[in-house]
């Protein structure tokens, strides 16, 4: 049978994070996307100039109308900016009985702009991270999650890997991005105590935009494929790894550009010939 995701998110009219990002992410991995949009934001490289909300009830239409037709092996949740937002979603995961959920607690795009309403972090608190097979936070969403300073060590970020399992989720990737040194690090914590290092050498390059998406619904795509989470895990940080790597070989935009998600895949096929 065909692996299916879905991706629960906001749009990105420049396509490179999002349910765009998801979506194409999806379908590098060999997995098949469906969506449901939370909102549409007006952005691109530069930054965000306006968001639209979809009401709660029509996401929750989307989501039965995907859940009552496709056989969904795995979910990914991006940005929720409201606490009407996700209510409806958790009330539609836990009707629908869906499963290995990857939450990424999408806060502040690499923008700078601010995506998740400061009222909403209770709820996705309450309500989202008790569904979560993983959850996703950078160092910025974590201390923020936590009330707590950024963590600067991989020993910090440990510890608060660990504080956040204890909020609900089954396993947390403490996302080292954010942090310095030749490698960007990445913690694997599992409710069992078990954790695992994730390393990659640390790419100098501007273009990360949507890198945080890409990741998550990598994983999303890899538990889609029945891989256990840590294989999902190692595999989804290779392939940000890559596509970071060969971000520059793209020209989008003046400001921050995406990840390269097809990288693996454009260089194969030759441009095609346009007669004139």
């Amino acid at each position: 049978m065909t692996p299916i995701a879905l991706t629960i998110a906001g749009s990105d009219s420049s396509g490179g994070a999002g349910i765009q990002a998801d979506l194409k992410t999806f379908s590098a991995l060999g997995v098949y996307g469906a969506s449901a949009i939370v909102a549409l934001t007006a952005q691109n490289t530069r930054g965000v100039t306006a968001i639209h909300d979809a009401p709660p009830e029509f996401i929750a239409a989307e989501i039965d109308a995907v859940f009552d037709d496709l056989k969904v092996r795995a979910v990914k949740i991006g940005m929720v900016s409201r606490a009407v937002s996700i209510e409806a979603i958790a009330d539609a995961l836990i009707r629908h009985e869906a499963r290995d959920i990857v939450l990424d607690p999408v806060m502040i795009a690499t923008s700078g702009a601010r995506l998740l309403a400061a009222d909403a972090i209770e709820a996705l608190k309450g309500r989202l991270l008790p569904l979560a097979a993983v959850l996703t936070p950078n160092l910025p969403e974590a201390a923020e999650l936590l009330g707590a300073p950024i963590a600067k060590t991989e020993d910090d970020m440990a510890k608060q890997g660990r504080a956040l399992l204890a909020l609900g989720p089954r396993a947390v990737l403490m996302k080292g991005g954010h942090g310095e040194g030749a490698e960007s690090v990445d913690l694997l914590i599992e409710t069992d105590g078990t954790m695992h290092r994730l390393p990659a050498p640390r790419v100098r390059t501007r273009n990360t935009h949507g890198t945080g998406c890409t990741l998550s619904s990598a994983i999303a795509a890899g538990l889609a494929l029945g891989k256990p989470l840590d294989r999902a895990a190692r595999d989804a940080k290779a392939y940000v790894a890559a596509a970071i790597a060969a971000a520059d070989q793209l020209e989008i935009g003046g400001g921050h550009g995406p990840v390269h998600h097809f990288h693996a895949w454009w260089t194969r096929v030759a441009p095609p010939t346009l007669d004139v």
